[in-house]
């Protein structure tokens, strides 16, 4: 199983302190260091891929990766081409984690009716494929003759970086599938609700034809404790804490998403993720937890691996 994580200093996201958190990560033997996409909130980051262009410059190994690039906000052949010049840059570290984005605000800022968002994640992702095969790529479908370009310059992996679909809900389960790409889980959810979700889009990717997908990620918040009742106290705060934001119903169990205790606890949650859900990828995230030094996060950042790989 690789070890990836987000951030844990979203104060001042200047490419200095990025880029060092990306190096510390590197340094303590994550696979992969990972950036959210969001608009007209506190500590927005509306291109993760320019932050990410400044992670490669000061990174050797690590991937870098994008837990929901939003496709219905982009034209499709500036993204393939923005990707392409990252994966570039960096000399082939690129993992992209595609979605649609459902914030009512910003969906009406970018001119995107929610009816539409699904039509135009898929529209746009098929001509970014086709964009990064190096076939031409027709500037007009519906006309006889049309014109067409070619994008320049390409990604390094081939035939594209690897394509994760962060989905949430039925519909976006069943295109993930049927599109035939990995399914990136959302940091909230239940074990339960995992494993319908990942039963779900397995069923639509082999209705679709597909090989079976063996590329399992799941994002959940991991922090090692020093001790069995430092992990109880912070449970408890953590569980306080997303309910006050509204993002959990009043009945979840914060055992249910997150991983939170000392060394064997951690260990023997994450085994039971490995055997549940056959997970080939976990994402160490949400760890900006109010209340906790930024220096207790990072001790536990630099441990973890040591506990779980």
């Amino acid at each position: 199983m690789k070890i990836g994580v987000t951030p844990w200093d979203f104060t001042g996201l200047n490419a200095s302190k990025l880029s060092q958190q990306a190096a510390r990560a590197e340094s303590f033997g994550y696979d992969s260091f990972w950036l959210p996409e969001s608009h007209f909130n506190a500590n927005a980051i509306p291109d993760p891929l320019m932050l990410l262009a400044a992670v490669a410059a000061a990174t050797d190994s690590i991937r870098l990766a994008t837990t929901s690039y939003l496709l219905p906000l982009r034209h499709p052949l500036q993204a393939a081409e923005q990707v392409a010049v990252l994966d570039q840059l960096s000399c082939g570290r690129v993992t992209l984690g595609v979605g649609r984005g459902y914030a009512p605000t910003m969906l009406k800022a970018f001119d995107v009716l929610p009816r539409e968002k699904r039509h135009m994640f898929e529209r746009c992702l098929l001509v970014m494929q086709r964009a990064w095969s190096g076939e031409p790529v027709s500037l007009d479908e519906s006309a006889e003759q049309t014109e067409s370009v070619v994008l320049d310059p390409l990604p390094v992996q081939r035939p594209h970086p690897p394509l994760w679909v962060a989905a949430f809900g039925p519909k976006a389960l069943a295109q993930a599938g049927r599109l035939g790409l990995p399914y990136l889980a959302s940091p909230v959810e239940s074990m339960a609700t995992l494993e319908s979700n990942y039963a779900r889009h397995a069923a639509s990717a082999r209705d679709a034809g597909h090989d079976e997908i063996d590329t399992v990620p799941v994002m959940r918040t991991v922090f090692l404790t020093s001790s069995e009742k430092q992990g109880r106290d912070l449970r408890a705060h953590v569980h306080s804490q997303a309910q006050r934001s509204g993002r959990l119903a009043a009945d979840a169990d914060v055992d249910d998403w997150t991983i939170i205790g000392d060394r064997h606890l951690v260990s023997d949650r994450v085994q039971e993720y490995r055997e549940r859900l056959n997970v080939s990828h976990l994402i160490v995230t949400r760890l900006r937890i109010n209340g906790v030094d930024r220096a207790v996060v990072e001790a536990s950042v630099a441990k973890l691996l040591e506990v779980i790989v």
